[in-house]
């Protein structure tokens, strides 16, 4: 007889895991299914966040900057760098080695819950009386039966039609974050979020990069005026940004990779470059779940099918992530998974989509929660905006950081705040102010009435509220 439990999770990323320890919280016996593998092919619990997303990432970005700042920023603060050299193959290491540290916390985390941990991947065998029974395919197979199922299987990076990830030249995330040396050029398909970081680091790191982007605007789902800040700090840079593109022919040999493509004059192009990261968004990852198995509900795009609770069209099966509608955001997986947990024991989980913020780790960074201005004006919404440049802080002066700005949009009449949106430094830290201030209906002028400490980058949260009202203080 195979094993029961009362909650079984597939997925062991940041929506899994936490769905799972939440309903261990709650009392109920939970398994956790997830097929990651380590460099020992062991289990390596975390899903793509942990070992080739979001940790990985900020692992590197945080050792470029220090790079960065060594070659070029440590002279203004008076401090001499000479013989600056790079060990790429030591950064890779400490980047495996902050994975492993966030592995090994789940791995804790489980036992401290006593959840039931299954290396493998997990697919429906049937429907029965006692719930649904899942195949576990790992090192070795087995079956175990729960009463309710959340599925948590995130999503794939989605490859360019007729040119597969071989991750050597033509690279997704995964590739990305495992180069062994600097590539002198280096290409970006898709302007996306993880595609930006990694083109961020490799510059840092001394590559020339080009981003090839096929709208005809940069980061079009970002407030158009913060969009504009990034861009010229970007430019600034040395990152090449090429907008309304069409990606031809794309060959891939033993010297790189040849990249056809039209910019938006309709002029014909043509880029050699040693490395091929390919950003153009991602797929819920549904392969091998056997759900026509139980009748489990797809749409067009593969995801699975749930209502505003995160149910699926069968009973007891729920559905959360990357998986299912909504943004493909780590931190929107953990909230629906407690949400799940908490339903799934008779209380009201929620989670509000409207205060989910988004950040890119880029330099500057890149926040923001709400509506966009223009969101706001495709809307007929009025509303107020004020902002505040980095400019005229006194914190960002001392870090020698001053690009960009806080902006404020609040309603016209109410002054209820409507969006938040940040471009600069830390501000992946700011926006969290921003949040709880939208989840309790704060209006601008609670924020500006707010003792902010002096000198810190929050006081730009303050001035751009203040300038709502045309009364900043410091600008």
């Amino acid at each position: 007889m195979s094993k029961q439990f009362d909650v079984i999770v597939i997925g062991g990323g940041p929506g899994g895991y936490i769905a799972a320890i939440r309903a261990a919280q709650l009392g109920f016996n939970v398994a956790c299914i997830d097929e990651w593998k380590n460099a020992k092919g062991g289990p390596a619990l975390g899903g793509t966040c942990t070992n080739v997303g979001c940790i990985p990432s900020k692992a590197l970005l945080q050792s470029s900057e220090h790079y960065e700042h060594a070659g070029h920023g440590f002279a203004d603060h008076g401090i001499k760098v000479e013989g600056l050299s790079l060990d790429i193959g030591k950064m890779l290491a400490r980047k495996d080695q902050v994975v492993k540290q966030n592995n090994d916390g789940i791995t804790y985390l489980f036992k401290k819950n006593k959840i039931a941990s299954f290396h493998g991947r997990g697919s429906f065998v049937k429907a029965g009386d006692a719930g649904y029974e899942i195949k576990v395919a790992g090192a070795t197979e087995e079956t175990i039966s729960g009463k309710q199922i959340i599925i948590a299987t995130g999503s794939n990076a989605r490859a360019l039609p007729g040119t597969a990830f071989d991750e050597e030249n033509i690279l997704s995330n995964d590739g990305a974050l495992r180069i062994g040396a600097v590539p002198k050029k280096l290409a970006l398909i898709g302007s996306g979020v993880i595609g930006l970081e990694m083109g961020s680091v490799w510059r840092r790191l001394g590559a020339e990069v080009t981003v090839l982007e096929a709208l005809p605007t940069f980061l079009g789902g970002v407030d158009e005026q913060i969009a504009k800040e990034a861009k010229k700090a970007f430019d600034k840079q040395g990152l090449k940004i090429e907008l309304g593109v069409k990606v031809g022919e794309i060959k891939s040999g033993k010297k790189g990779v040849s990249i056809a493509w039209t910019n938006a004059k309709g002029e014909a192009q043509t880029l050699d470059v040693d490395k091929l990261i390919v950003s153009i968004g991602r797929v819920p990852n549904t392969i091998g779940l056997n759900a026509e198995a139980v009748g489990l509900k797809l749409d067009e795009r593969g995801a699975i099918t749930v209502d505003d609770d995160c149910k699926t069209n069968l009973p007891g099966v729920w559905a959360i992530g990357d998986v299912v509608r909504g943004p493909m955001l780590a931190h929107k997986a953990e909230e629906e998974g407690v949400a799940v947990a908490e339903r799934i024991a008779g209380q009201h989980g929620h989670v509000n989509f409207n205060t989910v913020p988004w950040v890119i780790y880029t330099h500057p960074e890149i926040a923001w929660v709400g509506q966009t201005e223009q969101q706001l004006k495709a809307a007929g919404r009025a509303y107020k905006a004020g902002t505040f440049p980095f400019l005229a802080n006194g914190r960002a002066r001392a870090l020698g950081d001053t690009t960009g700005m806080v902006k404020f949009l609040a309603d016209a009449t109410t002054d209820e705040i409507l969006g938040v949106h940040m471009v600069g430094p830390q501000v992946s830290e700011l926006i969290s102010e921003a949040v709880v201030a939208m989840e309790f209906k704060a209006s601008s002028e609670d924020i500006a009435r707010i003792c902010h400490a002096h000198p810190s980058l929050s006081e730009a949260t303050k001035e751009a509220a203040l300038a709502v009202d045309k009364r900043t203080l410091n600008f």
